[in-house]
């Protein structure tokens, strides 16, 4: 109680005496890039609003960020929640997020919150705040997406040298192990104009790489006379070093997309492109709309557009109905594709999506094991990917200081090398290195006089 006391204290003074001491508010982010971007466009409107920032466990507002793509993400929400009651009793706990947007009973499900705001209405957080503080009582306000929702400028970012853009949201698929499209909605897309602004603004921050990023990113500018390749070429136009692509998924890229890609030759030659299942049988029961040949086709265009591509992708393993041909297939068609890195993970069954009531649901032991075989298979393909960077030249932003020494970054293919002979003056530069070697999940290299 004289901790909410003292916060509505310290919101008075903020607003209306502009004290010098500020509210602070901290935020805790599950889940995907673009829940990350999400976070990072409200805590840049919050400290716009006069608001500091704080960690999560000390903060006077904390806002959780949550993730609801598996049974197991809503575990990790809640658990998250309960340890930020324990350890900051005091505060004002805000849920914000997937989960709010598909939850029912939200009150019921959530004890520990005092604020559930929808993804449409958390830009108003300091306005609900207060509202709580006056009145004291659990609020909860969630909204349905519209498909003329207004996308926030770009916030803070993951890096001093790594700045993040969402330009897409929302998803038509309703794959049927997947809830997302109930949680973000339909596909909206960010105008073309207000994509090239925010790249400059971004550019005029210092920053040297804009990862574009999207809950369905190939899906960029459906229902429009514009696709992907006109986003990438207006931010092109800001004059940043480097543009990255987020997830891809298969089905919406083409040739003529492909072909304006590889046109900006400061786009990264680095596609994460979503395959879930090398088996068609299996893919039709997802409800994915692609196959194996067209996914192959896409693979086979990239590495004869862009030199030196690396191709990453995610898996699903123990799809309900999935035999062990079925699994032994869908191996054989990622060790085909030598996929530079593989997310493998068990299927999951979410709620209230079709795939949960499926026949055939295997039980976790078989998941597991079969979850083994992937990941070995997805750790014998990066070693061979990493061995193959092994004596070439490439440039690399350097980001951070490596653990023993030197400076680590990303090649543009995304090939993670630490720079032995780097120093941290050269943070937030690009260097041309030599691999020399591979050690553990990452290269090393030296720079070239």
């Amino acid at each position: 109680m004289l901790a909410l006391a003292f916060l509505r204290i310290l919101c008075y003074y903020k607003r209306n005496i502009k004290k010098e001491a500020a509210v602070t508010v901290g935020f805790f982010t599950l889940g995907c890039k673009v829940n990350q971007a999400d976070s990072d466009a409200i805590s840049a409107h919050m400290l716009a609003a006069g608001y500091s920032s704080a960690p999560p466990e000390t903060a006077d507002i904390v806002v959780v960020n949550s993730c609801t793509v598996t049974a197991e993400s809503d575990r990790k929400t809640r658990q998250t929640l309960r340890r930020f009651r324990e350890v900051n009793r005091g505060c004002v706990l805000v849920l914000t997020g997937c989960a709010v947007q598909v939850g029912d009973d939200l009150i019921q499900q959530y004890p520990e919150v005092d604020l559930i705001l929808g993804q449409r209405d958390i830009h108003a957080l300091a306005r609900y705040v207060d509202e709580f503080l006056l009145h004291r009582h659990p609020i909860v306000h969630v909204a349905l997406h519209q498909r003329d929702e207004v996308f926030a400028p770009p916030g803070q970012v993951l890096s001093s040298t790594r700045a993040t853009l969402k330009i897409q949201d929302g998803c038509d698929h309703f794959c049927t192990y997947c809830i997302i499209p109930h949680a973000r909605g339909p596909v909206r897309s960010k105008p073309l104009d207000d994509v090239r602004r925010d790249a400059q603004t971004l550019v005029a921050q210092g920053f040297q790489e804009i990862v574009l990023v999207g809950i369905n990113l190939a899906a960029y500018g459906k229902g429009h006379n514009h696709n992907l390749g006109d986003a990438v070429l207006a931010v092109a136009e800001s004059g940043v070093a480097r543009i990255r692509l987020g997830s891809l998924e298969p089905d919406l890229l083409n040739e003529s997309i492909l072909k304006t890609l590889s046109r900006v030759k400061i786009l990264c030659p680095h596609f994460h492109l979503s395959l879930q299942s090398g088996c068609d049988t299996t893919l039709k029961r997802m409800g994915r709309r692609y196959d194996s040949i067209h996914y192959a086709s896409l693979v086979n265009q990239l590495r004869n557009l862009f030199p030196n591509v690396s191709i990453t992708t995610d898996l699903m393993v123990g799809f309900p109905g999935e035999t062990e041909q079925e699994h032994a297939q869908s191996l054989a068609f990622v060790e085909q594709m030598a996929f530079s890195k593989v997310h493998v993970f068990p299927f999951s069954p979410r709620p209230r999506t079709p795939a949960a009531t499926f026949k055939g649901q295997l039980i976790k032991a078989e998941k597991r094991q079969r979850s083994q075989q992937a990941i070995s298979l997805a750790e014998s393909l990066n070693n061979d990917f990493l061995a193959t960077q092994v004596g070439q030249t490439l440039e690399v932003l350097l980001e951070q200081p490596a653990k023993n020494g030197g400076m680590q970054g990303y090649s543009a293919n995304y090939c993670p090398i630490v720079v032995l002979d780097a120093t941290p003056t050269q943070q937030n530069q690009f260097v041309q290195i030599l691999v020399s070697h591979v050690n553990g999940e990452r290269c090393t290299g030296t720079l070239l006089r």
